[in-house]
């Protein structure tokens, strides 16, 4: 049962990254109201961790947050590709390796209250060298974190990003079981 019905859509923005529209929606009460929803593409946000149980994680500069976050390694799913094949991609042109153990943690929803991006989660293991080129638009900063100190750095705020918290609690979760 769907609680709400769109009864019309109006497409306000179309950029590179996002779309924006305003839908107008009739609500399960009869109450007629209206939804602002940025359509965005799916992603992948990836936990590698190496043969000495570092994460290897990404700083970059975020022009939206006007900082440099420590992040998890994730991207954008191009049109037509799976998730799997991604997540090794994402791999590959920001951290220079591959996973030969790559493992599907789980998803979830970036902000469903307005955004349609899902995000799927991988902890990737086994790592092997393989570098793509970089973004154009990235200046990435590989960085290693012992997994036992990833709880500390999101409770201390040096980890504020969260997919980056979302994807590396569940990679914890793992090794905790």
């Amino acid at each position: 049962m769907q609680p709400e019905e769109q009864i019309a859509s109006r497409e306000i923005y179309d950029g590179k990254i996002i779309k924006v529209r305003v839908d107008d929606i009739l609500m399960r009460s009869g109450t007629k109201s209206v939804r602002e929803v940025v359509d965005h593409a799916n992603a992948v946000v990836i936990a590698p961790i190496d043969a000495d149980d570092n994460v290897l994680l990404v700083r970059q500069y975020r022009y939206a947050a006007g900082q440099s976050l420590l992040e998890a390694p994730a991207g954008l799913i191009e049109e037509g590709e799976d998730p799997d094949d991604c997540a090794q991609r994402e791999l590959a042109e920001e951290i220079g390796y591959a996973s030969r153990n790559l493992r599907i943690l789980g998803g979830f929803w970036s902000s469903p209250g307005f955004c349609t991006e899902f995000m799927y989660a991988y902890l990737a293991k086994d790592l092997v060298p393989r570098s793509l080129q970089a973004d154009d638009d990235e200046d990435i900063q590989v960085e290693k974190v012992p997994l036992s100190r990833i709880p500390q750095l999101i409770r201390l705020g040096e980890i504020q990003d969260a997919k980056s918290i979302a994807a590396l609690l569940m990679a914890t979760c793992i090794f905790d079981a």
